[in-house]
């Protein structure tokens, strides 16, 4: 596949300001910031489809992405990813099920390492990827984005008192 000149936009979603980076051969990444980059007048072409849709998940008007995706991986992490696409929107697996399903148990902290390297944040989504025992474990974004997002896909929204 050619190397195309990755292109970039900024966006603002309500967990802060995400990163978006593809080009003709797909979206690359897609992260959440801790800084405020100044946003985006213009979106590239190629990244246009992915903007789109990721504020339609987050106006609650989208349950699954359909884009094309380039991420950069090794062939085990791109399994992994492939097998995060097939986790349903307001569902959760265990790294342990994850696992299994994969076909190896004894991969837990492999498949753990390749849900942590995703590019794709909330397009593959591995913020749905929790412990055995229900608990949040790790997420790239923090954790708070991890329960926000887990919160915004929930058919019982938790209401914050605070």
């Amino acid at each position: 596949m050619e190397q195309l000149p990755l292109q970039i936009c900024y966006i603002d979603t309500p967990l802060g300001h995400a990163k978006i980076s593809g080009n003709e051969n797909g979206l690359t990444s897609v992260s959440i910031l801790d800084t405020q980059e100044q946003l985006s007048d213009t979106i590239p072409e190629p990244l246009l489809d992915g903007v789109i849709q990721l504020k339609a998940y987050f106006n609650e008007t989208r349950k699954t992405f359909d884009l094309k995706l380039n991420p950069e991986g090794t062939a085990f992490q791109k399994k992994v990813w492939r097998a995060l696409e097939t986790i349903p929107f307001g569902k959760t697996m265990s790294y342990l099920q994850l696992s299994k399903q994969l076909g190896d148990i004894k991969a837990i902290r492999a498949v753990a390492s390749a849900n942590s390297k995703n590019p794709l944040w909330i397009i593959i989504p591995c913020h749905r990827v929790i412990g055995s025992d229900g608990s949040l474990t790790g997420y790239a974004g923090g954790l708070h984005r991890k329960q926000w997002l887990l919160n915004h896909e929930s058919e019982h929204k938790q209401q914050s008192l605070f």
